[in-house]
């Protein structure tokens, strides 16, 4: 036998030689190489096979944001602050833009106390904010449970539900409370303009 090739431990006296009592293990074990005396080595144990990774459950469909909304007069249609809307004679979008195309909603003015783009109405965050545009005949706001207040051209004010904003001409903006956007089956066309 050549003795590089050998893969037999010999047993020895455990007990003696540790100290420990009893019976040992004196499980034989191979060495890797090429060369084998036809002594079987046990494989390790493999280790138990991973769980295949969960699989994402589909998210439910998320619900639109709640968002407040208005409308004008006795009108049935209400505009949603999902970005911010100019009211006006004959409203335009502002010159410098955050990236998003503002609602622009135009109301009649027969004795021209409207101006052209006479009011902002934004949401932000949990806020409802009115900002007089500089209009020439100013807004008139009555907040519920406050005296009616005149905003100076160029003012804003956080409004809650319930507001009332009167622009002239007739023209009163009614602040609704948090509501969902039906789709296509409310009242307002995607571009914000009236059916």
């Amino acid at each position: 036998m050549i003795p590089d090739l050998d893969d037999t431990i010999r047993s020895v006296d455990r007990a003696a030689a540790t100290g420990i009592g009893g019976d040992l293990d004196d499980t034989i074990v191979g060495r890797p190489g090429p060369a084998s005396t036809g002594v079987a080595a046990s494989a390790p144990p493999r280790a138990p096979e991973p769980a295949p990774p969960a699989q994402p459950s589909q998210p439910a469909a998320a619900a639109p944001p709640a968002r407040y909304g208005f409308r004008i007069g006795r009108s049935e249609r209400t505009v949603l602050l999902d970005v911010a809307a100019y009211v006006g004679r004959s409203p335009s979008s502002p010159r410098i833009s955050n990236g998003e195309l503002p609602k622009l909603i135009r109301v009649q003015s027969p004795k021209g106390e409207v101006s052209g783009t006479h009011l902002e109405i934004r949401q932000l965050g949990t806020s409802v904010i009115v900002t007089d545009l500089r209009s020439t005949n100013g807004s008139t706001v009555s907040v519920p449970g406050s005296a009616p207040r005149s905003l100076r051209q160029g003012e804003a004010m956080v409004v809650t539900p319930g507001t009332l904003v009167d622009i002239g001409d007739g023209n009163i903006i009614e602040i609704l409370p948090l509501q969902r956007h039906l789709g296509p089956t409310g009242h307002e066309r995607p571009d914000g303009h009236e059916e």
